[in-house]
């Protein structure tokens, strides 16, 4: 008998066990070059529905979920204000370098950009903690999360599958809004 998702699948959570162990930890980084300091890809083990599985988690911070909730309305604004916009495309030449934009696709970025200091500034958009579950996912249960930490490290990760677990986690309500950090000196 073959199971449906392989995220239940008995010998998966088996394989799984047997590298959590050999490691130590209570979780496997998914190696993805996505994984950040601010976005961590993992599996962990847990219960859903009175059966072990493995739950297919993204953690990440909420300076990075607030980031990502600007930038996608000030796209919104974008479509609407400039009929022909489908995003910003970023190509590179045969030397790696980056080709330059058009225009239009110039004058596009600028107005994001704007709207992003617009909306950091007046704090137009605000978060808070949040951990949303999807029973329909293609592997096991699909988890993402976002906690107000300043990185998300193995320790974060660790602290957040045994509390996520034991059903200890405390999720904080408070509305937070962040503003982007200049990286120049």
């Amino acid at each position: 008998m073959s199971v449906a998702n392989p995220g239940f699948d008995p010998k998966n959570i088996e394989n799984l066990k047997s590298d959590l162990k050999k490691s130590g930890k209570n979780f496997k980084i998914i190696p993805d070059e996505e994984n950040s300091d601010e976005f961590v890809n993992f599996y962990f083990l847990g219960m859903h529905e009175g059966k072990e599985a493995i739950y297919d988690a993204a953690l990440y911070t909420l300076r990075l979920h607030h980031a990502s909730e600007v930038y996608e309305l000030a796209e919104h604004e974008a479509a609407k204000k400039f009929s022909n916009f489908k995003g910003i495309n970023y190509e590179e030449d045969e030397n790696g370098n980056m080709k330059p934009l058009s225009s239009e696709e110039e004058e596009i970025g600028w107005f994001i950009t704007e709207m992003i200091m617009e909306m950091e500034e007046e704090e137009t958009v605000k978060v808070q903690e949040f951990i949303d579950i999807d029973t329909n996912h293609d592997y096991g249960v699909g988890l993402d999360a976002a906690l107000n930490l300043e990185e998300i490290n193995e320790d974060a990760i660790s602290k957040f599958v045994k509390e996520f677990n034991d059903d200890t986690i405390v999720l904080d309500d408070t509305l937070y809004s962040f503003q982007t950090e200049d990286d120049e000196v």
